[in-house]
């Protein structure tokens, strides 16, 4: 009796405990689980991770907004860094279930991982001071100095076809660039106008630049996911629902809005703007 017993204990006990673990690995939002998002770090009014380690940001927000529609609360959130050149890897590997870090949709990158979105039209532009009177069209750059960080295309895309004549100078990064715009040391700032208008609305530089409103260029950002995953639809799903209920508008303006970011609508979902 006592061996019987013991097996029937000890059964209840495995049973108990498979229970727990399979609480752990559940699906989308099962108790217990959570979520794995990356994200840029260093990108105000997109991805910020903030010296008292909170984040902020549109992608931020958008991402949480999909985290809740899949079933999981913020605290279920676990953020990873997605610098550009990782974002493939990060996918390929599963060490995030989706990432939203500025992403724009290409060809190239389509070959890797799979996009739901898009959910934001940006262009590149330029960010020049709010007192600049002449640059007011992408010509006016030719004799001008013009700044963005160190291998990045942005800046080479506009020597190479618009303004041939300009000095181009490449700094370690986007804020190097700002202090020099601020300090008249440059001239203007390139890169998408969404990364321009997030470090724009910053406390400390409100009102001193404005976006050149040029457009030069199509960037659909979209959320990247391993490829064949399931994820991708209902992400869709969950983005659709953030435009229709108006959270995607408060969001652009929550993180754009003061630096007079003139956004795109929304775009719809599975339309990438040439």
């Amino acid at each position: 009796m006592k061996t019987l017993k013991a097996s029937v204990a000890a059964a209840a006990a495995l049973a108990l405990a498979l229970s727990v673990a399979a609480c752990g690995e559940g699906g989308d939002g099962d108790a217990g689980s959570k979520i794995t998002i990356g994200i840029k770090y260093d990108q105000p009014g997109l991805g910020l991770k903030t010296p008292d380690g909170k984040y902020t940001g549109f992608d931020v927000d958008v991402a949480t907004y999909i985290a809740k529609e899949l079933g999981y609360e913020p605290g279920d959130i676990e953020w990873k860094e997605a610098k550009s050149a990782d974002r493939e890897t990060l996918l390929q590997r599963g060490d995030v279930d989706f990432i939203a870090a500025s992403y724009s949709i290409n060809d190239e990158r389509a070959k890797k991982v799979d996009f739901a979105g898009p959910y934001l039209l940006a262009h590149q532009d330029v960010l020049i001071r709010a007192d600049d009177t002449t640059i007011t069209k992408p010509e006016d750059l030719s004799d001008k100095r013009l700044c963005s960080v160190t291998g990045s295309t942005s800046a080479q895309n506009v020597k190479a076809e618009i303004a041939p004549e300009a000095q181009l100078q490449e700094y370690g990064g986007y804020s190097e660039c700002l202090t020099g715009l601020e300090n008249r040391v440059i001239d203007a700032l390139t890169t998408d106008d969404s990364i321009l208008a997030g470090y724009a609305a910053q406390e400390q530089f409100k009102g001193k630049f404005k976006l050149g409103g040029f457009k030069l260029s199509n960037e659909n950002y979209g959320i990247g996911v391993q490829k064949g995953s399931d994820l991708t639809e209902k992400i869709n799903t969950a983005l659709e629902k953030m435009v229709q209920d108006g959270s995607w508008e408060s969001y652009v303006q929550k993180n754009f809005g003061p630096a007079n970011y003139k956004n795109e609508p929304a775009p719809k979902i599975g339309v990438v703007v040439d």
